[in-house]
Order: C-alpha cells, then sequence, then structure tokens
C-alpha cells in the first residue's frame, strides 16, 4: 500500500521559496561585491571531501566530527564527508594547487552550503549557507585587521553596522596547553553541578566550556582565570597591534576573553559579531587565525586567518530589523488574442528580452480582462496587447499599468525603443 503520508524536505533542511529569494540574492551579491572591494578572489570546492580533511583537521573529539558531521562511504569504498565548514577545505585546495608557490598572501572567498546534523532553531539548519573569506600566508596583525574589516564592511553595507564585535587572543597552542591545565583544576571542583555537555568537555576538550551556552551564566565559569593572564610575550604584542589597528580604523569592539577555540590550529586572534545583547546563540558570524591548520594537511607550516558568517542566521537579522528586498520587477506582460496575435507576442518578447527586459508571457485563450488581472497580479510595468488585427498590421497595444496610464498604438520596433529608454 502506497504512503499517503505527503513528503516533507528533511528534517533541519528547508526550501528557499522565491519570496525569499530576493533576499538571499542581495546577502550574496553584496558579500561577493564587498570580497572584491578587497580584491578577495573566488574558490569554490565541492560540496563531498575526503573526510580525512576534517577528521585530521577538526579532531575525533570536536563537535563537528563526535555529533554534526554527514560521513558516508561511497560505492568505491572511500570515506567521504559533506563539508561542514569551508576553511579545511579551502586550506585542501591552497595545497593541492600549490598555492604557496603565489604571491603571499593568497586572498580566497567562498559562499556556499555546508552540512551540520545539528539541532534545528531559528536561523540555524542542517544545510546551511555560509560566506567566508580566508587570507592565507600573511603572520601579520595587519591581516587579522583586514579580515576583520572585510566582515564588518558586509554587514555595514547589509544594514547590519549595529553588530557587536567581540575579540579575544587564545595565543598559540603551547599558550593553552598550559593554560588548559590550568581550567582543569579550576573546573575540576565544580564539574558534577556542570551541563553534561560541560561534563564531557571537561573529559575531552576543557577549553569549550568557557563558550558553553547552557553554563554561560554559572559562577565557575564566570569566574574562570582569563587566557589573556597567561599569554606569551609575543602573542599579547600580536594581540596589542590588533587593538591598535582597529582603534586606528576607529572600529568599536568588546574584549571578551570567553571567545575560544577548542581546535589546536587555532592562534592568537579570535573574535564574533553578534546583534547586543544578543549572547553566543546569537552569533552571525566568527573568525580567527589558523596558524597550524595546513601543516596538519601535510602542508609546510603557513600562517592564515579568516571568518565565515551564515547566511541564514544574517537573513533572520536583516528581517528582525524590517529589511526588505523587492523581487525584481516584470517589465511588460504580454497580452495574445487570438492565434496570430499569440505568435507576434512570442516574438515581442524575444525581442524585448534580447534588450534585457523581464516579460511575463501572457497565457493564449484568455481574454482581456484576465490578461489586466494577470498583469497587476505580477506586478507589470506594462501591458502589450496583440490581437490578430494587430499581428497583422504590426502594432501593439502599448499600455503603462500606472494610474492614469494612457493606452497608444505603436509599432512592434517604437514598443521596443521606448520601453528599452524606459529600462
Amino acid at each position: 500500500m502506497a504512503d499517503s503520508k505527503a513528503p516533507r524536505a528533511p528534517r533541519g533542511m528547508h526550501d528557499l521559496l522565491p519570496e525569499d529569494a530576493a533576499l538571499w540574492r542581495h546577502v550574496r551579491d553584496t558579500a561577493e561585491r564587498v570580497a572584491r572591494l578587497f580584491d578577495y578572489r573566488q574558490l569554490q570546492t565541492p560540496l563531498v571531501e575526503d573526510a580525512a580533511v576534517f577528521l585530521r583537521t577538526v579532531g575525533d573529539e570536536s563537535d563537528i566530527v563526535a555529533k554534526e558531521m554527514y560521513v558516508f562511504e561511497d560505492r568505491g569504498g572511500d570515506r567521504l564527508a559533506l563539508r561542514p565548514e569551508g576553511t579545511a577545505a579551502v586550506c585542501r585546495a591552497y595545497l593541492e594547487h600549490g598555492m604557496g608557490s603565489r604571491p603571499q598572501p593568497v586572498r580566497l572567498y567562498y559562499f556556499g552550503p555546508m552540512f551540520r546534523y545539528d539541532r534545528p532553531q531559528a536561523g540555524r539548519y542542517r544545510q546551511l549557507w555560509q560566506f567566508g573569506v580566508e587570507c592565507i600566508g600573511d603572520p601579520s596583525p595587519a591581516a587579522d585587521v583586514e579580515v576583520i574589516e572585510l566582515q564588518r564592511t558586509l554587514y555595514a553595507e547589509l544594514g547590519l553596522g549595529d553588530l557587536v564585535l567581540r575579540i579575544n587572543s587564545i595565543g598559540t597552542a603551547e599558550t593553552r596547553h598550559r593554560y588548559v591545565e590550568l581550567l582543569r583544576e579550576h573546573f575540576r571542583p565544580h564539574v558534577a553541578t556542570l551541563s553534561r555537555d560541560s561534563q564531557r568537555r571537561f573529559e575531552t576538550n576543557v577549553l569549550r566550556i568557557l563558550d558553553s551556552k547552557e553554563d554561560a551564566t554559572h559562577p565557575a565559569v564566570q569566574g574562570a582565570p582569563s587566557i589573556l593572564d597567561h599569554l606569551e610575550p609575543d602573542d599579547a604584542q600580536h594581540f596589542a597591534a590588533v587593538r591598535a589597528l582597529l582603534d586606528a580604523l576607529d572600529v568599536r569592539y568588546e574584549v571578551d576573553p570567553r571567545i575560544v577555540r577548542g581546535l589546536d590550529y587555532y592562534a592568537r586572534t579570535v573574535w564574533e559579531f553578534e546583534p547586543a545583547g544578543g549572547g553566543g546563540q546569537s552569533t552571525v558570524g566568527a573568525g580567527g587565525r589558523y596558524d597550524g591548520l595546513i601543516e596538519l594537511l601535510g602542508g609546510p607550516h603557513t600562517p592564515g586567518t579568516g571568518f565565515a558568517t551564515g547566511i541564514e542566521r544574517t537573513m533572520l537579522n536583516l528581517r528582525e530589523r524590517g529589511a526588505a528586498t523587492p523581487d525584481p520587477a516584470v517589465d511588460v506582460y504580454t497580452a495574445p488574442l487570438g492565434d496570430a496575435g499569440h505568435v507576434a507576442t512570442l516574438r515581442l518578447a524575444r525581442e524585448l528580452r534580447a534588450a534585457g527586459l523581464a516579460v511575463r508571457l501572457g497565457l493564449p485563450g484568455r481574454g482581456l480582462r484576465a490578461h489586466f488581472r494577470a498583469a497587476e497580479s505580477a506586478a507589470a510595468r506594462y501591458i502589450a496587447i496583440i490581437g490578430d488585427d494587430e499581428a497583422a498590421r504590426g502594432v501593439v497595444q502599448f499600455k503603462p499599468l500606472t494610474p492614469g496610464g494612457e493606452q497608444r498604438e505603436l509599432s512592434l520596433g517604437d514598443a521596443i525603443e521606448e520601453l528599452r529608454s524606459a529600462h
């Protein structure tokens, strides 16, 4: 017996409906335009990567691998993964295509879907779109600031200039190893009072307790020692230079020692953008320096810094501010009346589209009143009416769909020229 239940999109995945597409395109186009203003070039990596790309860089104990990554074996026996994030894939491409021999740094951006088996919630999906940039080959504080400035410019261009920038330095891997031991001793007496997830992190990655959503207000988290008090002199100097450059650019920020990354390849500067008073749950985009990542992939030690921003979370924040992006206008609705009129409207539509005008073809067999209703429903700017008589004489009844718009009879050439000049 056939299943009577109507099919639905998989849980945590969603359709991009026509009424949402205009805002989605606006975010995408703005992101790509801003990236080009900073001379970042597009790189697209496959949706599917060798699972080792993420297992070697993200690690078995990370939330991404332990709980979120889609991993499968293909028919050839290769272990593959739907990419859960973009940076490791970009670094794999950097190595594979010998980009280390190009003038450094190499500035790249990407835009595409990522996949994480995460708990669905507002602005967070199992298939999520991300825009990200990577600046690979420059260890300087200036590279961190350039990437932060690009991200800040993107949000400002979108109308999200009020997002709060929070920054921190997590030093080098050696710094963090010593700091982790301090954290472990600090949290040990409190483990039983922490959430189950933080109890697991105490055993596997104690640093991540600091950015726990469930335990953010826990006294032990609030009173944890700050990594900023345990930086090596070079790390502290790097962070001071980042802050000085941000100050010179009048970029407002907050220093937050609880912004961390649980992976050893991250180094020094890390940051997040979020709505004022939103907390980590509402982070719109985050970035950081990852000087050890390419080395984990088998390449030479290569510094890098970058960020990623979620498109769905960005759109959610835009909608909360009442942002609306209208759908592209329909320039002309063609109304055929009769067989010869239908053929003539097809030819007219071809000419108009060649001139860069958007045309909605009216269906043959409708009456004139039905055509007008359809043209208004499509929010067309003009209606072009061609019946058999008009087709025989090579003319069109042409009318602007505005209050008081006057209907005129024009030759097909004159109608096309008038539309071109009004476009």
